[in-house]
């Protein structure tokens, strides 16, 4: 594969994984609704990729256990707040990684590392007291920012399991496999509240089915190819388009509007996330490609 390819495989990823915020917002669904089928959709096609030969190990069931919380999360925070504040508030799991690596990691904490954490914590708090008042499409914002806030966590830690079962394996069907068993994880503890499902519309039966075909199982499909043949900078900082596209196709889409703070505070998390990058550029791969993907 050449680069060019390369390049434009982690650009359609990016997108994918941006039209999330809209398509979760299916009106006919129920938050559990949604986990339940687009999980369960996404992982029947990345099991089937990998012709279901999965390795379970303690660390990668624990990984898995983790990405099936968060991906919930997600879902459920972006029913209840604005697609911008589920993702900008999602996108500081870095600063808890950086917390947390040095302790079960033992991968070292830098002092520029600071400078960083203070912009993300920035961005943070001008996301949360920049919240919007209920809207049709966003009906408890104070319920889901909390969400949202656990959910940047839980991602955190996902991203430290994915760093732990990968440092050790070539391969990156290792971290392929955690997020299918994630995936199955999660639809299999959302199916018990998902039922009974709701007679909707053939159009938002095909958006539930899009995001767990094209959303999730195509996106990552694509960005695990695209990773061996780029450098982990030249991804992180290509896949940054994510968390700006994710609220703008919410816009277009579903008319929300987050408000200027939310707006502002994603602006500084994205830009200093992009900064750490090229500072970072030395950081093995694995490290610096996670921290921007999303779910």
């Amino acid at each position: 594969m050449s680069i060019g390819v390369g390049r434009l495989q982690v650009l359609a990823a990016a997108v994918l994984f941006s039209t999330g915020g809209a398509g979760i917002k299916a009106a006919a669904f129920t938050g559990l609704q949604v986990s339940a089928l687009r999980s369960g959709i996404a992982a029947v096609i990345l099991i089937a990729l990998l012709r279901g030969k999965l390795v379970p190990s303690p660390p990668m069931i624990a990984t898995g256990v983790v990405y099936a919380a968060t991906v919930t999360l997600f879902v459920l925070s972006t029913k209840l707040t604005t697609a911008a504040n589920a993702i900008f508030l999602q996108a500081t799991a870095p600063l808890y990684l950086l917390l947390l690596a040095p302790v079960i990691l033992s991968e070292r904490f830098r002092a520029r590392d600071v400078a960083f954490l203070i912009g993300v914590a920035v961005g943070l708090v001008l996301c949360v007291i920049g919240q919007p008042l209920p809207t049709t499409t966003a009906p408890d914002p104070t319920t889901g920012n909390v969400l949202a806030l656990v959910c940047s966590i839980t991602w955190a830690l996902t991203l430290l399991g994915l760093r732990y079962v990968q440092r050790d394996h070539a391969l990156t069907s290792v971290g392929l496999s955690a997020v299918a068993l994630g995936n199955l994880f999660a639809s299999l503890a959302a199916w018990p509240f998902a039922w009974p499902l709701p007679s909707a519309s053939p159009i938002e039966w095909a958006t539930i089915a899009y995001l767990g075909v094209c959303q999730i199982a195509l996106a990552y499909i694509f960005l695990t190819a695209a990773m061996r043949v780029l450098p982990a900078l030249e991804v992180s900082l290509l896949l940054l388009i994510e968390p700006v596209l994710n609220p703008t196709w919410t816009w277009l889409i579903r008319g929300e509007h987050p408000g200027v703070y939310t707006i502002v505070g994603g602006a500084i998390i994205i830009g200093v996330t992009a900064i750490k990058s090229v500072f970072d550029a030395r950081v093995p791969a694995g490290a610096v490609v996670e921290i921007t993907k999303t779910v």
